[in-house]
Order: structure tokens, then sequence, then C-alpha cells
């Protein structure tokens, strides 16, 4: 399977997402983001950049674990959190960030990525060396 080149894109300043390109899921389901940024958000892979790294001010393995996101005000967020921000501001998006942040929907949403899918995608690339 070939992977796709998505073309560099300046960025908006309005956010940076910090992901780990060398995770295929990760990977994947960032490069369906940024076909879908008309905006030129910011997309920064931590596998392979230090300066991101020094950006967000976390280790690697620590950016590994979960999403990064820089919001224009400089803060810092992360996880579900990140994931809202990213899909309030892609077209078609705005619903599931609507839904992820409703009420009894987002603590379940919080439980799900960070006791579940983040630690289990974390080490499943750690396991083969990503």
């Amino acid at each position: 399977m070939q992977e796709e080149r998505i073309p560099e894109r300046r960025e908006s300043g309005d956010l940076v997402t910090y992901y780990n390109g060398a995770c295929p899921v990760c990977r994947m389901e960032i490069a369906h983001y940024r076909r879908r940024d008309a905006d030129g958000l910011g997309w920064r892979d931590i596998a392979t950049d230090d300066v991101a790294l020094a950006e967000i001010g976390v280790t690697r393995d620590e950016a590994k674990k979960r999403l990064h996101v820089r919001l224009a005000d400089g803060r810092i967020v992360t996880g579900v959190d990140a994931f809202i921000e990213i899909w309030r501001r892609l077209p078609g998006f705005g619903w599931l960030a609507g839904l992820a942040s409703h009420g009894m929907i987002k603590p379940a949403a919080d439980f799900l990525y960070d006791r579940i899918l983040a630690p289990a995608l974390f080490a499943w690339n750690r396991y083969r060396g990503r």
C-alpha cells in the first residue's frame, strides 16, 4: 500500500495539531483531516520533528501517548478535547465536535480515549517499534 503524500500548507495560526506520524492509524486519520482542511491549519509530526516537541514542552513518548493541539492563544489541549478543537474547524465535522462535547457523551468519550484507545494504540506502536 502506497502512502498518500499530503502537501504542506501554510499554517493559519488558529490551531496546530501534533500527531505521531510513525503510527499508521494516527497517520491515516490525520491525512483524512488534512484533506478536509481548507484553512491551512498546522500539522506537525512529532515522530520526526524535535522542534515540535519543544513547542509543546513534552517528551516524544508523552506526545505519542495522546493527541496534542496548540490553540491560537498558546494553550495546549490533549485527547478528546484536541479532537473536538480539530473537528470544530474542519468542514463536515462540526456535528461530531458538538456530539463529543455534549453532556454525558464527553465523560464517556474521555474515558474511552484516556483509558482504552490511547493506551492501547501507544502500547501497540511501542511493541511495533514506532
